[in-house]
């Protein structure tokens, strides 16, 4: 009885924490070929069926969201910006 009380209980988490490093690179390297494709192809969408209105509004937020992809960094200051900005040390 008392093991599968040892079982059960909740057990510690690492001394050092979470290791994240090299996941930014991860999601960089994994996202953003991926990103490319999506906005190509709805970017030729757009030109085909003449819509520039459309076409130049998600060019502009392409360009905004491809800067979180190909900005060294960007992700890392960003969650530290956030954690800071909630009291997480």
């Amino acid at each position: 009885m008392d093991s599968s009380l040892e079982l059960a209980a909740p057990s510690q988490p690492p001394s050092g924490g979470i290791n994240t490093e090299g996941l930014a690179d991860f999601l960089r390297t994994f996202f953003a070929p991926l990103f490319l494709v999506v906005v190509s192809i709805v970017a030729l969408f757009f030109l085909f069926t003449r819509e520039i209105t459309r076409f130049v509004q998600f060019i502009i937020l392409a360009i905004a969201i491809g800067v979180i992809f190909y900005v060294p960094n960007i992700i890392e200051v960003t969650a530290k910006a956030i954690a800071g900005a909630l009291g997480i040390k």
